[in-house]
C-alpha cells in the first residue's frame, strides 16, 4: 500500500475558552505533524448549536497564534478541503447520512425526549440498542407509509447508528496497544438531528477525517470510548482501509487530590487553567490566563510538552524545534499526569532569566505603571539585571510559606519597590535593622556621606575605588547599616550597583533621612 503522508488534526468546539489540556492535544499533534513532514489541519467543531459562545472561536486562533503552534490549513488558515467549520457542511453530511439509510445501517427513530424518560423509568439502566430498538417508534417498527407521512407533517427525528450486538470491536491504539470493546455495550447513537439538520460529533468527525484524508487521530483520553463507534462507522461507510491510527492521550490531573484537572483547581491554587484571559460574554465573569500572568509562551509550551510524554533523557528545557525531533508517540504515557503548577513557574523562570533583559522591559513597564511609577527602559533593564536571580517568599495553597525564584516580571516589585521609592519610616523591630543599626552607625553614616560626597565618577567601578580603601584604613564595615539607609530593610544588590543606579544626590538624601530618624 502507498504510503499516505500524514495528516492531523485539532478540531475544537466553540464552546468557551481553550482548555490547556486542549493545548496539549494540539502540541502533540503539532509535534508529531512536523516530526514527519505532514500537516496539521484546524477544524472548528460546532455541530452543536446551543452551545456556542460568541468570540470563543476567535479566542482559541489568537491563544494559539500566541503560543507559536501554526496550523498548515483549516479555519481562518484556507486550504483544499474546506469549508472547515462543520456547520458550513450541512449538505456534506446530508450524503452520508443517506448512504448509511440506503445500506441499513442506521435508521430513523421518532421518539420525544418524553417517551425517551419513560422508558428510562420503565427499564432499568435502558439502552437504544438492538435489544430495545424494536420496542421503540422507529423506521423498525413503523411502515414506510407511517415514516413518510410523521416526516412530510414536520415531525421531529434523529438518524441512530445500528450496532449489531456480539462483536468484539478492536482498536489499534499508538499509546494503548490493542484495545478490545465489544459491541453489545454500545448503544444505538445519534448520528443527526432533523432539528437543526446537523450531525453529531460522532458522524462529523469520521465524514470529515475522512474526506480531509487525516491518518492520526491524536485526542484526549475521554474520547477513547467513543473509538469503537468511530471504528464500527469506518467500516459501514466502507472506509476500513484508510482508517486513521488512533493515540489516546493521558488526562491531566489535579495537583492534588484524584480527579481531572478542573477551572476550579486554578481558581483554588491560584494558577490559570486557560491560555489567555477569558471574559466570559454571558456571565461577565474573566478568567486568568497564563499570557496574562506572566508566562512566555516558550516556557507553556515545554511545560504542557513534558506532562505525558518523556524524551527518554534527563532533558527538560528543550525548545519547539527540539521536541520535534525528539517526540514519540509510543513513550506517551498510559497513565494521568498531574499538573503541577510548581513546576510551570520554575520553567517560566528558566526562560525568564535566559533572554534579554532588556526583554522585561515591557511586562515589568506594565508592573511599574500600576504602580504610578515612571521609569525609562534603561532602568527597568539595569534593575532586571540586578534583582533577577533574587529568590522570593510565598504562601503557596495550603498556606505554607515557601521560597523559589523569581518566575514573573510581576514578582520583581516587592523586590525592587526601593530603587524607585525611597523609605519613608523604619520597622524598629525589623530583626535586620535591630542587629545591624548600632549607636555608631549614625556616625558611620556622616563619615561615609563626606567619602561619597568627593567622588566625581559615581558609577559602580568608581565608588569601589574610592570606599574600599577608606573602609581598609578606618577599619569600618558600614554595608549594612547604608543598605539601611537606601532600602529600609535587609535585602537588595550590591551597595555599589544600587548607589550608582539611585545616583549621588539621592543616595545621600537617603543616607540623612536614615540618620535623621533612627539617629
Amino acid at each position: 500500500m502507498e504510503q499516505r503522508k500524514v495528516r492531523v488534526r485539532f478540531a475544537p468546539s466553540p464552546t468557551g475558552p481553550l482548555h490547556i489540556g486542549g493545548v496539549r492535544t494540539a502540541l502533540y499533534n503539532y509535534l508529531f505533524a512536523k516530526q514527519h513532514g505532514g500537516d496539521l489541519i484546524f477544524r472548528i467543531e460546532d455541530t452543536d448549536s446551543g452551545r456556542f459562545v460568541p468570540g470563543a472561536e476567535e479566542y482559541i486562533i489568537e491563544s494559539f497564534r500566541w503560543l507559536g503552534i501554526t496550523f498548515d490549513e483549516g479555519v481562518s488558515f484556507g486550504g483544499a478541503h474546506g469549508p472547515y467549520r462543520q456547520s458550513e457542511r450541512r449538505d456534506i453530511y446530508k450524503k452520508y447520512v443517506k448512504q448509511l439509510l440506503d445500506t441499513d445501517k442506521a435508521y430513523i427513530a421518532f421518539d420525544t425526549p418524553e417517551e425517551l424518560d419513560q422508558k428510562r423509568a420503565e427499564v432499568e439502566n435502558f439502552q437504544y440498542d438492538a435489544s430495545t430498538r424494536f420496542s421503540m417508534r422507529n423506521s423498525l417498527t413503523l411502515s414506510q407509509e407511517e415514516v413518510d407521512a410523521l416526516i412530510a407533517s414536520g415531525h421531529q427525528y434523529v438518524v441512530r447508528f445500528k450496532i449489531e450486538p456480539g462483536e468484539d470491536v478492536h482498536v489499534d491504539d499508538i499509546i494503548r496497544g490493542d484495545v478490545k470493546i465489544n459491541s453489545s455495550i454500545l448503544d444505538d447513537k445519534v448520528l443527526y438531528k432533523s432539528a437543526d439538520e446537523l450531525p453529531t460529533y460522532h458522524l462529523a468527525n469520521i465524514v470529515d477525517d475522512h474526506l480531509m484524508e487525516v491518518t492520526h487521530v491524536i485526542r484526549g483520553e475521554e474520547w477513547l470510548p467513543s473509538a469503537p463507534l468511530h471504528v464500527l462507522l469506518y467500516r459501514a461507510f466502507g472506509w476500513a482501509d484508510t482508517m486513521p491510527r488512533f493515540a489516546h492521550l493521558p488526562l491531566l490531573l489535579k495537583p492534588v487530590g484524584n480527579g481531572k484537572l478542573s477551572k476550579r483547581d486554578g481558581d483554588k491554587l491560584g494558577f490559570p487553567v486557560f491560555p489567555l484571559e477569558w471574559h466570559d460574554p454571558k456571565s461577565g465573569e474573566i478568567s486568568s490566563g497564563y499570557r496574562e500572568k506572566g508566562y512566555l509562551p516558550q516556557a507553556v509550551v515545554n511545560f504542557l510538552a513534558l506532562l505525558g510524554w518523556n524524551p527518554g533523557n534527563d532533558q527538560e528545557m528543550m525548545s519547539l524545534e527540539e521536541m520535534v525531533k525528539l517526540f514519540d508517540l509510543s513513550k506517551c504515557s498510559k497513565n494521568g499526569a498531574k499538573f503541577d503548577y510548581v513546576k510551570a513557574a520554575w520553567f517560566n523562570h528558566q526562560y525568564l532569566v535566559q533572554q534579554p533583559d532588556a526583554d522585561w522591559a515591557p511586562a515589568f513597564g506594565k508592573v511599574l505603571a500600576a504602580q504610578g511609577i515612571e521609569a525609562t527602559d534603561e532602568q527597568m533593564t539595569e534593575v532586571v539585571r540586578l534583582m533577577k536571580t533574587k529568590v522570593i517568599e510565598y504562601v503557596d495553597g495550603q498556606g505554607n510559606k515557601k521560597k523559589r525564584n523569581i518566575s514573573f516580571a510581576s514578582d520583581l516589585w516587592p523586590l525592587t519597590r526601593f530603587f524607585f521609592v525611597a523609605p519613608t519610616e523604619f520597622d524598629a523591630e525589623d530583626k535586620f535593622i535591630k542587629k545591624n543599626w548600632k549607636e555608631t552607625s549614625a556616625d558611620e553614616m556622616r563619615q561615609l556621606m563626606q567619602v561619597l560626597e568627593g567622588i566625581d565618577d559615581f558609577s559602580a567601578e568608581g565608588q569601589k575605588a574610592v570606599v574600599d580603601p577608606w573602609t581598609e584604613q578606618t577599619e569600618l564595615r558600614p554595608w549594612n547599616a547604608w543598605r539601611i539607609c537606601l532600602v529600609g530593610a535587609g535585602q537588595g544588590p550590591d551597595m555599589y550597583e544600587l548607589a550608582a543606579f539611585l545616583g549621588k544626590e539621592e543616595t545621600l538624601r537617603r543616607m540623612q533621612f536614615a540618620i535623621d530618624t533612627l539617629g
